[in-house]
């Protein structure tokens, strides 16, 4: 018969037994797990005070909760649109409607920063009649609605079709009270017949002149233009620039622009070819349109 074993013996093999068995280990781990304590008063210590917390393996696991997801950045098309919420943008429409019965009152001379010019003419028209001051005017009131339904405050150089001027030296003006953050004159021109297509005129450094700062980015408006107006069918002048661009120091209204500032010449009224898709409203709607996605380009880069 095997030996009896005591009350107290019995106690002592089965601490034994969970000793071996690593029982109180466990006994351990499981009091650190079920005491959240250890794992929230480091963590809110270092956010209380912003002192930097040795690493512990409490706080290492705290750590290892997945950080939040950045922002995603605006889509393209986003930024593109809201590039224009709330700037400036001066629409010089070339000439007026009522010049052509003023000759002697647009025609006196004024400083246009570097010389003399008239004050303003009465633009060029197509062989049938058809006005460049009217094409102007249909193609500035399209891109003032464009504007505004993007956001953006609109200042116009004149308000009608029908009036004098103003000068050049007023619309350069304009556009510089505005602070505007670009400015567009809106032309067509009066070229050969043998030659067809665009040209932005772009303003170039004059000697002691003061339109040095606005020469630069002038020129990226330009480019920001281009494409646009290409994309809507048409293709850079044949006779006039390079490429589409067309740098000038003889027009006051980029002389003595204070804001970047460009001349869309959009086509030649002397040409068949150009000058008939000019009096169709579907055609000054597309102008109006790549000059609205040119803006949005040229201020979504800065």
């Amino acid at each position: 018969m095997a030996p009896r074993l005591s009350a107290v013996s019995l106690v002592s093999l089965a601490c034994a037994l969970e000793c071996l068995c690593g029982c109180g280990t466990g006994t351990q781990q499981r009091r650190s797990i079920a005491s959240p304590s250890a794992i929230v008063r480091p963590v809110l210590a270092e956010q209380s005070t912003g002192a930097t917390v040795p690493a512990t393996p409490a706080t290492t696991k705290s750590s290892l909760a997945p950080a939040p997801a950045p922002a995603p950045a605006p889509a393209p098309a986003l930024a593109l649109a809201l590039a224009l919420a709330g700037r400036v943008i001066t629409i010089d429409p070339g000439h007026n409607g009522g010049n052509f019965t003023h000759p002697q009152e647009i025609g006196r001379l004024v400083n246009d920063g570097n010389g003399e010019k008239e004050c303003d003419t009465t633009g060029t028209a197509a062989p049938d009649g058809y006005r460049e001051t009217d094409f102007n005017w249909s193609v500035a009131v399209r891109l003032h609605a464009l504007l505004v339904a993007q956001g953006a405050r609109v200042v116009m150089t004149r308000q009608s079709n029908t009036g004098i001027g103003p000068c050049i030296t007023e619309r350069a003006a304009i556009g510089n009270r505005a602070h505007s953050a670009a400015a567009i004159s809106i032309h067509a021109d009066g070229g050969p017949t043998s030659g067809s297509g665009f040209a932005i005129l772009i303003p170039a450094p004059i000697p002691g002149g003061g339109d040095q700062a606005i020469v630069a980015p002038s020129r990226r408006l330009a480019l920001a233009l281009r494409p646009a107006l290409e994309r809507a069918g048409l293709h850079p002048s044949t006779y006039d620039g390079v490429d589409g661009l067309a740098p000038r120091t003889d027009l006051g209204g980029l002389n003595l622009s204070r804001v970047p500032k460009v001349f869309v010449e959009v086509a030649n009224m002397q040409n068949r070819a150009d000058e008939a898709p000019m009096e169709r409203a579907s055609f000054r709607e597309g102008v109006a349109r790549a000059l609205l996605a040119g803006l949005e380009r040229f201020l979504a880069n800065g």
